[in-house]
């Protein structure tokens, strides 16, 4: 298991941090799974597409980032947080909606 943390100081440094953390990722490509390459999604990811501030991302939105981020798991995780999660409660910015989310977002 690998982590990776920077610690960004002031927000003047913001552009040259992003910068070296990519870097720092590329650089680490040697160290982690090849065949497919995978992480677990408990961080924001600074390269993925963020969800509607309102919760109300459609499944057709959070799919193209969740495809190239989570491979043919997708589908099964978004039924997954479906039956967990129906009303979208522990949503956040990166987070898979459940297909029903968009009927709760009505009665918001």
């Amino acid at each position: 298991m690998i982590e990776y943390a920077v610690y960004w100081g002031n927000i003047e440094n913001s552009q040259r941090n992003v910068a070296w953390s990519r870097k720092f990722y590329v650089y680490m490509v040697k160290y982690v799974s090849k065949s497919p390459r995978a992480a677990d999604f408990n961080y924001r990811d600074l390269d993925l597409e963020v969800n509607n501030v309102n919760g109300s991302t459609s499944y057709a939105q959070a799919r193209i980032s969740g495809e190239r981020y989570f491979k043919n798991n997708f589908d099964r995780l978004v039924q997954v947080r479906t039956k967990i999660d129906p009303t979208n409660f522990f949503r956040n910015e990166q987070s898979i909606p459940p297909l029903l989310s968009q009927v709760y977002n009505l009665f918001e």
